[in-house]
């Protein structure tokens, strides 16, 4: 290993006071490991080959794009560490051709938020936010007037069969929850383990009671959610995003929910993020939104720091990460051979 080995951690994650966003990231074990590691300047959009050139790693904490380019030119790069699971706006492809090894945190991310769907599913299931405003503002009269339309028996789809998408499955199905899914995979097997029916799109967009989106944010799955999606749902049914803002056309979402084309959405996720402070989504009663941070509990944020944390000593330390993801990248890696 390097003895100068550095480690750059992007200042996306932090508050404007200087605290994590995400609590204790446990930086001592790099420092433990014989790593040195410093804070990042704050960047616009994109890590750039200035940025990135001083460091061996960098520790991604939120959602900054990285291009083969600026790989290509910082060629002390040899890890790039995501905290969390998505990786939009990363090209993998491009940087595992220049030897640069791309990891995530899915394990971490995977229950929690799934949990996170589960949680606004029921919250429109029991007509959460329009109970909660009736008791707050002392309208008891209105008991009963806002009755949801419950779980058992519905049919819940999901719109990308990943991990996340499998542990929804497993979550709804003891609720009495029929589970369709669709999957860029295809993967019969793995709709089976989980008691879900892999249908198209079309199909589940017409037959599921609440549509839970937890697909990748790809140039083919964006907008996804369209009109034409939009239309093909029964008016009573609920989309729920924990995916990607990106996944949904929400100028599409405002004017079906306007129209009572869909009964309502639960949103963790938005296009832009933060939307802007007029948008009609944060005051509609049948839309619950929260910011992109639903499924941060301690033990996400504990489980998820420490998994990057880990990816980054052992490609420092000539092993091979857990949670490549492209594993192209580690057979011919920067600077050293990475073994099993």
């Amino acid at each position: 290993m390097n003895p100068t080995y550095r480690v750059g951690v992007t200042a996306d994650g932090f508050l404007p006071d200087g605290t994590s966003r995400f609590g204790d990231l446990g930086l001592e074990r790099l420092t433990v490991a014989g790593l040195e590691w410093e804070y990042l300047p704050p960047l616009a959009h994109e890590l750039t080959a200035d940025a990135l050139a001083p460091y061996d790693a960098i520790l991604s904490l939120g959602h900054l794009g990285l291009t083969r380019d600026a790989a290509a030119a910082a060629p002390r790069l040899r890890h790039l560490a995501r905290y969390g699971a998505g990786y939009d706006g990363i090209d993998v492809p491009g940087l595992a051709a220049e030897g640069v090894v791309v990891t995530n945190t899915p394990d971490a991310v995977r229950r929690p938020l799934a949990l996170a769907a589960l949680t606004l599913l029921l919250a429109l299931a029991h007509r959460l936010p329009e109970n909660h405003r009736a008791a707050a503002e002392g309208r008891w009269a209105d008991r009963g007037r806002y009755r949801g339309p419950g779980v058992v028996g519905r049919t819940v789809g999901i719109v990308g069969l990943g991990s996340v998408g499998c542990e929804v499955a497993d979550l709804v199905r003891p609720l009495g929850m029929r589970v369709l899914a669709t999957d860029r995979r295809g993967d019969v097997a793995r709709a089976e383990r989980v008691g879900a029916e892999l249908v198209t799109l079309d199909r589940l967009a017409a037959e599921s009671d609440y549509v839970v989106l937890t697909a990748a944010l790809t140039p083919s799955s964006h907008h996804l959610v369209d009109a034409g999606f939009l239309a093909a749902m029964r008016p009573t049914a609920h989309l729920v995003n924990v995916g990607r803002g990106g996944l949904v056309d929400h100028d599409a979402l405002r004017a079906a929910l306007a129209a009572g084309r869909i009964a309502g959405a639960g949103l963790d996720v938005l296009d832009p993020e933060p939307p802007a402070p007029d948008d009609p989504l944060l005051t509609r009663e049948d839309v619950v939104v929260t910011p992109h941070a639903l499924c941060w509990t301690e033990d996400f944020t504990q489980a998820v720091a420490t998994s990057a944390v880990e990816a980054i000593v052992d490609v420092a330390q000539g092993r091979r990460p857990v949670h490549a993801l492209d594993a192209s990248a580690l057979r011919h890696a920067r600077h050293a051979r990475l073994v099993p």
